[in-house]
């Protein structure tokens, strides 16, 4: 695959990496990464895949645009609210960069459709608020043999990690806590869902193009009260139900 003279401006600090290249480059450009949920967390790591020159991004959100997305969600602005939020990415992110085609799915991803959503993906990335969900976007990604980039957040804090096989997403969160907490019960503040976005953006390059060292079973947790953050390692567990199956 070669690159335009306009591609080879536009990814100059890429291509001068030593861990990233023309090679990795091109492994970006050959790549497809769904996002789940095109919110807080997924919406900023839209925007930075889409500059990094992920040739596919397919967006997955059946919501729409409200006014109050609009204080942590900055890849929607005011002329958006109502439109739906795939429909609005895709123009925001084909602005950014118009050699990455947007796939955009309106509805929501379930237990039904999730591996039909992830079918042809590099690597997904989750940035959903609920549960079920999250449980549907594993066990999918375990079922098809595709990493997963899990971000989440909340108030001061956030987490980000990376599941490829064993351990998966189930053996960190076994059940779906009966009374999660939600961004819309707890505030966040807007600035830690660039953050966690640009983090989650940032593991799913390294998985892409095979830089570094990807979170690979472990979790980033990250506090932006004290401004510290740490990383755990997670366990599989040998009774999970969607990973420990011969």
């Amino acid at each position: 695959m070669a690159f335009s003279p306009e591609e080879v401006e536009r990814y100059a600090r890429h291509l001068v990496l030593a861990e990233i290249g023309g090679p990795g480059q091109q492994k970006l450009a050959a790549a497809t990464v769904l996002i789940v949920g095109a919110g807080g967390v997924g919406g900023p790591a839209a925007l930075y895949l889409a500059a990094a020159g992920v040739g596919t991004i397919r967006i997955v959100d059946g919501d729409t645009v409200a006014l109050s997305n609009l204080q942590r969600q900055i890849l929607f602005d005011t002329t958006d609210i109502g439109r739906a939020k795939v429909e609005a990415a895709a123009g925001h992110l084909t602005a950014i960069n118009p050699h990455v085609r947007v796939e955009a799915l309106d509805h929501r991803l379930s237990a039904d459709n999730a591996l039909a959503v992830i079918s042809g993906t590099d690597a997904v990335l989750d940035g959903t608020d609920d549960f079920a969900t999250r449980h549907a976007v594993n066990a999918a990604c375990v079922a098809a043999g595709v990493p997963l980039v899990s971000g989440a957040l909340g108030r001061w804090s956030g987490q980000v990690g990376v599941f490829a096989g064993r351990p998966c997403y189930r053996c960190l969160v076994p059940e779906s806590p009966p009374d999660a907490e939600t961004c819309a019960r707890v505030g966040v503040v807007g600035a830690l869902a660039g953050v966690i976005g640009a983090m989650a953006a940032l593991e799913a390059i390294k998985l892409i193009t095979g830089a570094g060292e990807p979170l690979t079973g472990r979790l980033m947790l990250y506090d932006g009260l004290s401004a510290t953050s740490r990383t755990i390692s997670v366990t599989a567990d040998p009774g999970c139900p969607v990973c420990s199956r011969p």
